[in-house]
C-alpha cells in the first residue's frame, strides 16, 4: 500500500522545493496524505509554541480528528537544523492495520523537509 504514500510524498516534496509559503505547504500536505492515500482518514500539523504549548497549523480535517475512532496512529517529529523538535505530524487511519515500513520512511522524510522549510521561512 506505499506506492499512494510515494505519490503524495511526491507531491508534497515539489511544494517544499518550489519553496513556496509555508502554510501553504502545510496545507497542503495534509490534504495530499488524505486525498491520495486511502487509509490516512486524517492529518494534522502541530507546532510547539514556547518551547511546549502546541499549536495546529494545518488539518486535513478541522472539526474531527478521528482521535478517538482511529486504530491506527503515526507521528513524526519535525526538526530544525539544530535537531530541536518544533513540531510534529500526526496520521491516523481508521484500518486496523495499513501502515508498512515504506510509509514510515517516506512520512519520516515528509516531516523532515517541513522542519528544515520551517526555518528558512
Amino acid at each position: 500500500m506505499s506506492i499512494a504514500t510515494d505519490i503524495a510524498s511526491l507531491q508534497i516534496m515539489a511544494e517544499v522545493y518550489k519553496k513556496k509559503n509555508l502554510q501553504d505547504i502545510l496545507e497542503k500536505t495534509v490534504n495530499s496524505l488524505v486525498e491520495q492515500v486511502p487509509y490516512i482518514d486524517w492529518s494534522g500539523i502541530y507546532f510547539y509554541e514556547n518551547g511546549k504549548e502546541v499549536s495546529l497549523l494545518a488539518a486535513s480535517d478541522s472539526e474531527d480528528d478521528l482521535a478517538w475512532e482511529s486504530n491506527g496512529e503515526l507521528k513524526f517529529p519535525i526538526k530544525n537544523s539544530k535537531d530541536e523538535n518544533i513540531g510534529i505530524m500526526i496520521v491516523r487511519t481508521r484500518e486496523v492495520i495499513a501502515f508498512d515500513v515504506t510509509d514510515v520512511s517516506t512520512l519520516e522524510t515528509i516531516a523532515s523537509a517541513i522542519g528544515e522549510l520551517s526555518l528558512a521561512n
